[in-house]
């Protein structure tokens, strides 16, 4: 059977689909997370226990000990879902209040999927030194800080230096969790057409933040910089492209990449595709943005990761025709959904348990390596590489993954053995998942107008 094609118009309605639902379903639920309580209130009388007097046992113990603040309330399990709205989706720079519902979609992500206690702070600190000196006011309440829709190269900068002044972990899923993912399906990508992912030669289609930190991480794990080829609005970026005086001074992230990779001195897009093994796009939403012609000329067997969304950067039929093997993009109705869903909320699961000082590159490696695993032993092929978001046994492997490494580059203030490990991410989760379960069984979370109905609204 030939593979389906579905109509721009087909896929154009699939994708209003949740936009629709969602004008219905946010006013309907006036917000998508909630604060609950986690300890036992078995009548009035266990408030002098958890509030005054007997909570001023604890805040003794903590002045003394700051760092017993992870033992003796929930911090450890807190992480700040912060953004200032400059880069929201799509959508670019809409302001922190239209942010708030991606930060609370965010936050409802991180507990289901991970069991972690997230809450969305959008902020008006616009210049990076004051989101830096926010991060450093507000450390003392999170175990973590996820940054999320900032942009470049602002947000460059902010987690470099957030990294350095903060001693809780801090993330910008933006670049490390797309490269995470990232990594983690182009790894078993290489395996699926047999070829070793250290000689190949990888072009990158588009150098934002995605694609920056995509490529980091990709050298860190092993892939030599000169292999690698980054591709702008402008074409290669190579050592003496006429503006580079001018990216070294706006983008200097941008500007070294650039000095270490390209080799071989490509200038046109078509040099740079030419003989390459992988494309990762992820630029603006297709489709024609990649052609067919480019990928003709790519080597045998190639891999096309097309991630833009609504619509990549080309069909993957189109892709397939052109004589890709592989094609991954970010969206759920085609196979390989490259998505930052299956990295941050296990990733944080783990470095959390450990109470970890900082999230490191090398954890990302060590997560997408259990990611990678997982998929390779049920069975990876050209439609999958990578696991699926409901594949939800993943995420506490992944969790270990990234708490061991950091008990093993020593950033762990608690050391917890790989069972116990294990164990622990696997009940939390657990919980959350059965938690929101029960509330919506008991009508405490109550069921939304049915779809038919929303989408009749709209008419046809």
């Amino acid at each position: 059977m030939s593979e389906h094609k579905p109509t721009v118009e087909e896929l154009l309605k699939k994708a209003e689909k949740p936009a629709k639902l969602a004008l219905a379903y946010h006013p309907f639920y006036e917000g998508k997370v909630q604060v609950m309580p986690k300890c036992v209130v078995r009548s009035v009388d266990d408030f002098a226990i958890w509030y005054t007097p007997g909570v001023a046992a604890s805040c003794k113990v903590i002045k003394e000990d700051p760092e017993q603040s992870f033992y003796h309330t929930n911090r450890w399990n807190y992480v700040a879902v912060v953004s200032d709205g400059t880069r929201v989706l799509g959508l670019g720079n809409i302001g922190p209040e239209a942010g708030l519902p991606v930060m609370e979609g965010k936050a409802l992500l991180f507990k289901y999927l991970g069991g972690v206690d997230a809450f969305p702070l959008v902020v008006r600190a616009h210049k990076p030194e004051e989101m830096l000196k926010l991060l450093e006011w507000i450390e003392p309440n999170f175990g973590g800080i996820n940054l999320e829709d900032i942009e470049k190269p602002k947000c460059y900068y902010v987690l470099e230096e957030a990294r350095k002044r903060l001693q809780i972990p801090v993330w910008h899923d933006d670049q490390q969790g797309t490269a995470t993912v990232v990594y983690a399906g182009l790894k078993n990508a290489f395996k699926v057409v047999g070829k070793d992912m250290k000689q190949a030669k990888i072009v990158f289609f588009g150098s934002g933040a995605a694609n920056l930190r995509s490529a980091i991480v990709l050298i860190k794990a092993g892939v030599p910089p000169g292999h690698i080829i980054m591709i702008d609005s402008k074409g290669p970026l190579y050592r003496d492209r006429p503006d580079m005086e001018e990216i070294k001074q706006k983008d200097p992230w941008k500007y070294d990449l650039a000095m270490k990779t390209n080799e071989e001195n490509a200038k046109t897009i078509e040099e740079a595709f030419k003989g390459a093994d992988a494309l990762i796009a992820m630029s603006k939403p297709g489709p024609g943005v990649v052609k067919k012609e480019w990928i003709r000329l790519m080597n045998d067997d190639p891999i096309v990761f097309a991630c833009a969304n609504p619509i990549p950067e080309i069909w993957p039929w189109e892709a397939k025709e052109a004589g890709a093997r592989v094609v991954a993009t970010g969206r759920s109705d085609f196979p390989n959904q490259v998505n930052n869903s299956l990295g941050f909320p296990a990733i944080f699961r783990g470095v959390l348990d450990v109470r970890a000082k900082t999230i490191t590159d090398e954890m990302c490696i060590a997560a997408g390596d259990a990611l990678a695993k997982f998929a390779e032993e049920k069975g990876i092929h050209e439609d999958y590489i990578i696991p699926t978001m409901d594949e939800w046994e993943v995420y506490p492997l992944e969790a270990v993954a990234a708490a061991e490494q950091s008990i093993k580059q020593g950033v762990a203030r608690k050391i917890l053995s790989r069972d116990e490990l294990y164990e622990r991410a696997v009940n939390i989760i657990r919980n959350a998942r059965e938690a929101t379960k029960l509330l919506m069984e008991k009508g405490l979370i109550p069921s939304p107008p049915p779809e038919e109905e929303v989408l009749q609204s709209y008419g046809p």
